[in-house]
């Protein structure tokens, strides 16, 4: 079966992907930035690549016209506390019109659990997109669904942030709202299952894990299941502005992100049913179940996919191409050289940087810095990377974003997404000769930005200076 899987470098995407080759589907991923699509050779060999920004002008040539199915993974969440639903309104009408190309017979559509009679901004647009998805020209299966747990995952970044950082917590009421929660695992059998199967056509479907928890249980059971203990202490006058602040300071979520996730975290999020399960045959996790999967993924170092990769958890929301070409007229340098003895080994430890491995020198600098970005409304160190030795392009790696990684040509260039009074970018390179280069560069906006760079160049004699030394220490 031929299929477009939308989203494809998206959490979910990203997982259903190799599950859809396992069946011996021939996939096409819609992606908007082909280069950004994080996946091996060997993946890539199998599978045929477009790229399509369907909030753009429609371009029904782009798609093959012999298309069974589609899986539609798109949303716009995290971009957004203000127009997401009219750029996801957009993108589902987009959708309808390039699917009018092709010969597509089903189209699979993961949304929320839409239950309540009042909904969130973030639900009631889920709710939009899957109307208009039903006046597409092809038979949609829709699967509703709450919180998603596995690693990488929104959620369970935060759950994971706010019990491992806040043994005690203060907490706002929404703690107290009830949610149905499901592992990862179970997201991809259901929407593998219904691929082709004509019982699920122009239906929707809520889909749960087996326990039906409040948020503050959530954090108890995770709590339980790490072997600590933790407390929570609940109070009304916690406003949702400052319940936003407060996840957005605590955890790696970004505060557009937060602001949808607290109004949404106001609504009951429970399946009402459970006919798809036993249509399909299929027996759900409990979130304890789903938890010790995802630390299973995570201690394996298989984490495949996450939320915090995604263009809008930093500055860029696109058209990363721009600035691959580093400027070399106008800017601030601090340019080190050192010859090293191992190349290969000093690539290694280029490619770990970041993350838990740090920056190989003055690390609680970084934090500090990272601090302040983040009072400051950036990204701060929150997102980490998740990989520990693979980078692909596209990839955040704490406050930065991968522009170039080119292990052949040894190379890596990452762009600053911290608030600055400038753009930055910092670059490693090994050469022909064995000389690893580090070059760090700054292309100042005005006074402000000059004066902002010579105040940090003692800082940045010892920090950039034991950074290289401590890359090229490699262990024969």
């Amino acid at each position: 079966m031929k299929i477009l899987l939308t989203g494809a470098n998206g959490y979910i995407g990203m997982r259903l992907l190799p599950r859809l080759l396992e069946m011996g589907h021939d996939v096409i991923c819609a992606v908007r930035d082909a280069k950004r699509l994080s996946v091996d050779e060997e993946t890539l060999s199998q599978i045929t690549v477009v790229e399509i920004d369907f909030l753009e002008k429609v371009n029904p040539d782009i798609l093959p016209k012999d298309i069974n199915a589609a899986y539609y993974l798109i949303h716009s969440m995290s971009s957004s506390t203000q127009d997401f639903d009219e750029k996801e309104a957009l993108s589902a009408e987009n959708f309808n019109a390039y699917m009018k190309s092709t010969a597509v017979e089903q189209v699979i559509y993961l949304s929320g659990i839409v239950n309540e009679e009042k909904l969130s901004k973030h639900l009631k647009s889920r709710k939009n997109v899957e109307d208009i998805l039903y006046q597409g020209s092809f038979q949609l299966t829709v699967l509703r669904a709450g919180i998603i747990v596995g690693s990488g995952s929104s959620s369970f970044e935060i759950i994971r942030d706010l019990c491992e950082k806040l043994p005690i917590m203060i907490t706002p009421k929404w703690v107290l709202t009830k949610t149905q929660p499901i592992g990862i695992r179970d997201i991809i059998n259901f929407l593998s299952a219904v691929l082709g199967k004509k019982e699920t056509y122009n239906d929707s479907f809520d889909i749960g894990g087996k326990d039906i928890l409040t948020y503050k249980e959530m954090l108890h059971q995770y709590a339980k299941a790490r072997g600590f203990k933790n407390w929570i202490l609940t109070v009304p006058v916690m406003t949702p502005k400052l319940s936003s602040y407060w996840l957005y300071f605590v955890t790696s979520t970004s505060y557009k992100l937060a602001v949808n996730l607290v109004d949404s975290m106001k609504m009951e999020v429970v399946a009402k049913d459970n006919r798809l399960q036993e249509l399909l045959g299929i027996e759900t996790h409990s979130y304890m179940e789903a938890i010790d999967m995802a630390f299973k993924k995570i201690e394996q170092n298989l984490v495949v996919s996450s939320w915090k990769d995604s263009m809008v958890s930093g500055r860029f929301q696109k058209d990363l191409e721009k600035y691959i070409q580093v400027p070399k007229f106008g800017v601030l340098k601090d340019e080190k050289k050192l010859k090293v003895e191992d190349p290969e080994g000093v690539l290694e430890n280029i490619w770990k940087i970041g993350g838990e491995q740090g920056w190989y020198y003055g690390n609680w600098l970084w934090k500090i810095r990272g601090f302040i970005d983040k009072l400051t409304g950036g990204v701060g160190l929150r997102r980490g990377r998740t990989h520990p030795d693979k980078i692909y392009p596209g990839d955040s790696l704490d406050f930065w974003r991968v522009l170039l990684a080119d292990k052949e040509g040894k190379r890596l260039l990452l762009f600053a997404e911290m608030r600055l009074p400038g753009e930055a970018w910092l670059e490693f390179k090994i050469d022909k000769n064995d000389f690893l280069h580090q070059t760090a560069t700054f292309r100042p906006k005005g006074l402000r930005g000059r004066l902002y760079w010579y105040s940090i160049v003692p800082l940045h004699y010892f920090i950039f200076g034991g950074m290289i030394r401590n890359i090229a220490k490699t262990r024969k």
